[in-house]
């Protein structure tokens, strides 16, 4: 069996986990988040502990399982923490400005780059040169910073570009004559 579904998710108090059917639902402070479980895993709430088993030996069921379980794991710290990626800007004129639900960059283009945050993503600017991006959801917490730096990505001659706060550009030299 898969070693992370082995492990059962502990639910917090303050947090209500509901399966109906083929949806789980998990609500709490943060909002409330929804996913589909699939056929190959069975999912059992045993008093505030939430295990995961496959529905049969096959190995898709194992890898499931574990991929189920960390999904949910995800979802429980998302509604009781929540998630952030922090995005920096490097460059001469690079900067950002985060107006409610709305983010305007200006990162050499002749127009700004302006992007609309949906509903359960907010955005910050602490400062003109970084972007704070929060939300209860992993994967569009992610997906929106990854779209964020795509307007931008780092070169790799000087650096300038938007990269994530932990990432680690390596700078390739010129050429010599």
């Amino acid at each position: 069996m898969s070693r992370v579904g082995k492990l059962p998710v502990t639910v917090p108090a303050g947090v209500d986990v509901s399966i109906q059917g083929s949806q789980i639902s998990v609500k709490g402070a943060g909002g409330t988040l929804q996913l589909s479980l699939n056929d190959l895993v069975t999912v059992a709430n045993d008093s505030g502990k939430l295990n995961f088993q496959p529905a049969n030996e096959s190995r898709e069921a194992n890898a499931m399982s574990g991929t189920m379980r960390q999904l949910v794991n995800n979802m429980v710290l998302g509604v009781t923490k929540g998630f952030e990626k922090k995005l920096s800007l490097v460059g001469v004129g690079f900067k950002a400005q985060a107006t409610g639900a709305k983010l305007n960059l200006a990162v050499g283009y002749s127009h700004p780059v302006n992007f609309d945050m949906p509903a359960g993503i907010s955005v910050a600017t602490p400062t003109p040169t970084e972007i704070l991006i929060k939300g209860a959801d992993r994967q569009r917490v992610g997906q929106i910073a990854a779209e964020i730096r795509a307007v931008r990505p780092p070169e790799p001659y000087k650096g300038k570009g938007i990269r994530y706060a932990d990432e680690k550009i390596t700078i390739k030299e010129t050429k010599k004559k």
